[in-house]
């Protein structure tokens, strides 16, 4: 089969512009699965060939079987993997670009510490219980939540006072806080190839962490404000060509260490602080696309460089599925 025979599907949400965009580009077909209040913008951007809506996200596995007669690959991002069941993702009949299993790997903090130590990279300290903390710290939640109700305290008594707040009972952990800044490195990893890409980087406009800057010292005591750590939007960044070699090395030692996971390959981003001293550590692993690519839908400074043409990370995934076809070697990259 060539690729005129297959179509590119993914959900409305997230990533789904410029993934449906660079699909289009590398000439592929497209579905677009949306809710009716998702719909109106895809249609009005002229996103994709087709439109399938639903009622909710949680109902998408109604509409699986018309995409496999539609021939389609779905392209995973983090809004189909917050809203779905990770067991029900791995039933998933309809072919799927990436490697199922390495979510749960994402998705619970302790394995994913463990991928990201067996990389020897540098990581913030973990607190077993609140009782030992004895610095600042985070507290986050499992999952692909975009930083909602993440908070930031310094003692066992304020840990206590916050999770009074939160009702969900979600699972949590507790990472020191370290102090620098927030850097987000964009990865792509061709199995065609067995090359590692850099695609761009970014830093989060979070609410309202990114606005109390704006208001005197003061003034935040008076108003008594409560951080939020919740992300509206995304802002390129382009580093030291001097830091270089370090994240690739970084992206690079991550690629091994998630063998043991079954793989990572496609996109995937190190989420870092970069101290005073550069020095990286790295707290979070998003073993697929992420939001911080958007701005790059044309190309980053990076992508230019190497492909002198428009390349997004979305284009670069529809790519990699096309020469995978020409190769027959679909399988591969399949989860």
């Amino acid at each position: 089969m060539a690729a005129k025979d297959y179509k590119i599907a993914t959900l409305g949400s997230h990533t789904a512009l410029q993934i449906l965009k660079g699909a289009r580009d590398e000439g592929f077909e497209t579905i677009a699965v949306c809710t009716p209040q998702m719909a109106p913008v895809y249609k009005n951007f002229r996103a994709a060939d087709k439109f399938i809506e639903i009622s909710s996200v949680k109902d998408f596995f109604s509409v699986e079987e018309q995409l496999i007669r539609e021939n389609a690959i779905l392209i995973p991002h983090a809004s189909l993997i917050t809203y779905l069941n990770l067991d029900a993702i791995e039933r998933m009949r309809v072919m799927y670009y990436g490697n199922k299993k390495i979510l749960r790997w994402e998705s619970d903090r302790l394995l994913e510490r463990k991928l990201l130590q067996n990389a020897g990279l540098k990581l913030p300290r973990i607190f077993d219980s609140p009782a030992g903390i004895d610095r600042p710290v985070i507290v986050k939640f499992y999952g692909a939540k975009g930083g909602k109700g993440y908070f930031v305290v310094k003692n066992e008594k304020e840990f206590e006072e916050k999770m009074k707040q939160e009702t969900t009972g979600e699972q949590y952990i507790i990472q020191e806080y370290i102090v620098g800044v927030p850097l987000y490195a964009h990865y792509f990893y061709s199995r065609m190839s067995s090359e590692l890409e850099i695609m761009g980087f970014d830093k989060r406009y979070e609410s309202n962490v990114d606005s109390i800057g704006r208001i005197a010292a003061k003034d935040q005591m008076n108003l008594n404000l409560e951080t939020s750590y919740n992300i509206v939007g995304n802002i390129p960044v382009v580093v030291r060509e001097s830091l270089l070699p370090q994240i690739f090395s970084m992206g690079t030692e991550t690629v091994k260490a998630a063998e043991d996971a079954g793989g990572l390959f496609g996109p995937f981003c190190l989420e870092m602080i970069i101290t005073p001293q550069l020095d990286f550590y790295v707290f979070e692993l998003s073993a697929r696309i992420v939001a911080g690519t958007n701005p790059y839908i044309a190309h980053s400074p990076y992508t230019y460089v190497r492909y002198n043409e428009p390349m997004s990370t979305g284009r670069r995934i529809a790519r990699e599925i096309r020469e995978a076809i020409a190769a027959d070697r679909l399988d591969e990259i399949l989860g």
